[in-house]
């Protein structure tokens, strides 16, 4: 496997990832002021997974690890169903930028694991 990717592609991903987690960070924070479904402990439960598979990658993607495309796929996987369970909160601004952020580095993440496999 060669693992000497293009840089400009993997410090996108590495990008997108940390704004993953940034944005989910800061949603755990927002969830828990707001209470009621907001703080529910299978929603905060899936925000702090989120955030941290996101950091997870982008730690495997900078240091071009080999394992790296195994762990963008599951980043990817939790970062689709992180997304799905914040768009459920409709017109939510915070949470509409958590989805876009989760869509975003699912797709790197899907681009990374899929060209470096």
């Amino acid at each position: 496997m060669d693992l000497h990717h293009d840089n400009g592609t993997m410090a996108l991903g590495v990008s997108a990832a940390l704004e993953c987690h940034r944005i989910c960070e800061e949603t755990i924070n927002y969830s828990l002021q707001q209470g009621g479904q907001h703080a529910e402990a299978a929603h905060i439960r899936l925000l702090t997974d989120c955030a941290d598979m996101c950091r997870m990658a982008a730690d495997f993607m900078a240091r071009s690890s080999e394992f790296h495309p195994a762990i963008c796929t599951l980043c990817a996987d939790v970062c689709r169903q992180c997304a799905a369970a914040c768009d459920a909160f409709g017109d939510d601004v915070q949470m509409q930028r958590c989805a876009d952020a989760c869509r975003e580095c699912e797709r790197s993440c899907r681009q990374m694991a899929v060209a470096h496999a």
